[in-house]
């Protein structure tokens, strides 16, 4: 029986996507305490190949070309993202969520909050 957690995950796919200049309390991109860009994925494993599928008011949705076994996934999706971003590997971390769908991924970077979004926006249309 799925839990009743990754059901909420799929749903959070649907939702309205957030609008230049809205609270970064309702948009997926923000800047945590520590000055650093955080962004909320929900990831969907084992895709044919990786991509930014929809940018939601809540959730970055990307599909991952790889398996969810031994972090192949995980490793991946950060992988994926910096090449997205155009960073280093070694600046794109996972900060929660190693055994979800639902994860936290940390840029330590120059980067703003806004060009982040812009950025898995534009990888979205592509």
């Amino acid at each position: 029986m799925p839990r009743k957690e990754k059901a909420q995950g799929e749903a959070a796919c649907s939702t309205p996507v957030c609008q230049q200049g809205e609270a970064a309390a309702s948009c997926p991109v923000s800047r945590d305490r520590s000055g650093a860009v955080t962004v909320e994925i929900h990831a969907k494993p084992g895709s044919k190949r990786s991509g930014v599928t929809e940018v939601t008011s809540e959730v970055v949705c990307v599909s991952v070309a790889a398996p969810p076994t031994d972090g192949e996934a995980n490793t991946e999706l950060v992988r994926f993202l910096a090449e997205v971003l155009d960073l280093k590997k070694s600046r794109v971390s996972l900060d929660k969520g190693s055994r979800s769908r639902d994860k936290r991924i940390r840029l330590d970077s120059s980067l703003s909050p806004e060009e982040v979004l812009r950025r898995l926006r534009e990888a979205a249309t592509s």
